[in-house]
């Protein structure tokens, strides 16, 4: 078939017409599925069960150096959680806090304590200080822009490139006084799949911001979610690099195993120098004795190490691989050779970008919520959910099973083919 840029206004107009008919037939069939959220379906937490049995009711539950778990303190955690989780952060363990069940929640209480408390290397908390902002490279994670929207944070957007962030734009940036910090998903990103090349990580580890209590908040939710082991990504040690440079007070390193046990009941941790852990530990300690120290007793003695973690992913991955696959192979055979749509084709994370025609995104995501698919709204990966050229739609594989998915990913194509036309007859 040809392009639909090649077709007259009376083919173009046959084609719609086609295409309404399709997308009735697919709304009649009475589909009901949310694909709004990259939520692991029953069968990947099923993957998980045998963390629950870790620390049964005979079991002792005193850490390696004689805490008693089930009570209160410490604040940052059991040195047997801190060693699994700085392997996963990539940081020696004397520079992890572990958290709660959420990075999301960490990460929102940085910030928090960031506005409210003077950061090392800072004379006056953020809100004291003539406005801050933060940068967004785009598109990227709604739920980070949630955070900073809500806390008042502006929100300045940075163009994504294959190897993560424009840094010609980033250097500018940050030569602001009122720029604070700097959202970033290193690997794998949300929701392009984008991996912080090596140059980027080093020349962003090298940067000197205006003001020394700028931080880069690098929320690496995906470091281990590999979809193949023949091809995937590599990241370097993040905070590592930043040590070198004299600059380690620049970055907070976040992780959890939200997507690698259970998100409702995992454990996360926040990777940091000594300097701003301290400054974690202080404020945290207002708001709370201890975490669950059962829980993260329950995940060490599970995975033991990053072996155990390593082989529990690779269980993870023979699940999710055939819907990105079953996605990806769909989106090529109905929308290839149309020109209407681009997509990336990441190897690992938890969701596709796809592009669909500019002024076209939010028609295509209501089209798709009316024949009962829910996506995650178009704009939402934007700052403010503001995407300029309305283009933009995040498709999260995991949750439907693959039956689903593949009616889903059927009826989200006719309806960026319709939405498409629809566009273009409208010139």
């Amino acid at each position: 078939m040809k392009k639909y840029s090649d077709m007259g206004k009376d083919e173009l107009n046959e084609l719609k017409a086609a295409l309404i008919k399709e997308y009735e037939e697919i709304k009649s069939s009475g589909l009901k599925l949310d694909m709004s959220r990259g939520k692991p379906n029953t069968n990947q937490l099923d993957l998980s069960r045998g963390l629950l049995d870790a620390v049964d009711s005979k079991a002792s539950i005193v850490s390696e150096n004689g805490i008693e778990c089930g009570n209160y303190a410490p604040v940052d955690g059991i040195p047997e959680a801190k060693r699994l989780m700085a392997r996963l952060l990539m940081v020696d363990e004397d520079e992890v806090f572990v958290g709660g069940n959420s990075s999301l929640n960490l990460m929102h209480d940085v910030i928090a304590f960031c506005l409210l408390f003077p950061l090392p290397g800072g004379e006056k908390p953020w809100i004291k200080q003539e406005g801050a902002a933060f940068l967004c490279p785009v598109p990227g994670y709604d739920r980070h822009f949630a955070v900073t929207e809500h806390l008042g944070i502006k929100m300045v957007s940075v163009p994504m490139t294959s190897e993560g962030p424009d840094l010609n734009v980033v250097e500018d940036l940050i030569k602001n006084p009122i720029v604070k910090g700097m959202w970033c998903v290193p690997k794998y990103s949300n929701p392009q799949g984008v991996t912080y090349s090596d140059a980027v990580i080093k020349r962003l580890a090298a940067m000197k911001p205006a003001v020394g209590d700028f931080r880069f908040f690098f929320d690496n939710a995906y470091a281990v979610h590999d979809l193949y082991d023949d091809k995937k990504d590599e990241l370097i040690p993040i905070l590592p690099e930043f040590k070198k440079r004299g600059n380690e007070n620049n970055a907070f390193i976040f992780s959890s195993t939200s997507k690698i046990t259970f998100p409702g009941g995992g454990i996360a941790a926040v990777g940091a120098a000594k300097a701003n852990l301290d400054f974690i530990k202080k404020n945290m300690s207002m708001q709370t004795i201890g975490y669950d120290k059962i829980n993260q007793l329950r995940h060490a003695r599970y995975f033991k190490d990053m072996d155990g973690i390593a082989a529990h992913m690779k269980k993870q991955a023979a699940a999710m691989r055939p819907k990105f696959e079953m996605v990806l192979n769909t989106l090529q055979s109905e929308l290839a050779e149309h020109g209407i749509a681009t997509w990336e084709k990441p190897l690992g994370g938890y969701f596709i970008s796809l592009d669909a025609m500019p002024g076209s995104a939010k028609r295509v995501v209501a089209l798709c919520r009316d024949a009962g698919l829910v996506m995650t709204p178009a704009g939402a990966t934007y700052p403010y959910g503001n995407d300029p050229e309305d283009k933009t739609i995040r498709i999260a594989p995991s949750f439907p099973d693959v039956n689903e998915l593949q009616k889903a990913a059927k009826l989200l194509c006719v309806c960026i083919k319709l939405a498409a036309v629809e566009k273009m007859l409208e010139k």
